[in-house]
């Protein structure tokens, strides 16, 4: 499972942001979801397959944890579309400027 695959989704990427905060339990997480718990369990085993989130047993609980350096791939894709959309942003600023000069 790759990285883009686990992100697709926005409660997937809802988890990461929790996660992100601190390390949870599936049953910590549930209130922040309109969703059963099985959904939620699938959700971060997609996560934990992807190299995002890792697992560790405490007691009679699992507790998750994001890893967010697995998101380097996808920043530094996206990083390439944001200097091209910044620059073509920026040559549609100077065209517009020059057409509303008199």
């Amino acid at each position: 499972m790759d990285v883009y695959h686990a992100i697709a989704d926005p409660n997937r990427r809802r988890l990461l942001e929790l996660l992100s905060e601190d390390a949870h339990s599936v049953q910590a997480l549930m209130p922040h979801f309109d969703v059963t718990i099985g959904a939620v369990s699938q959700h971060l085993q997609i996560l934990l397959n992807g190299g995002l989130v890792t697992r560790e047993k405490q007691g009679r609980f699992r507790i998750y944890k994001a890893q967010p350096e697995a998101l380097k791939e996808v920043h530094d894709w996206t990083e390439r579309y944001s200097r091209f959309w910044t620059s073509r942003l920026d040559r549609l600023g100077d065209y517009l400027d020059r057409d509303r000069t008199p």
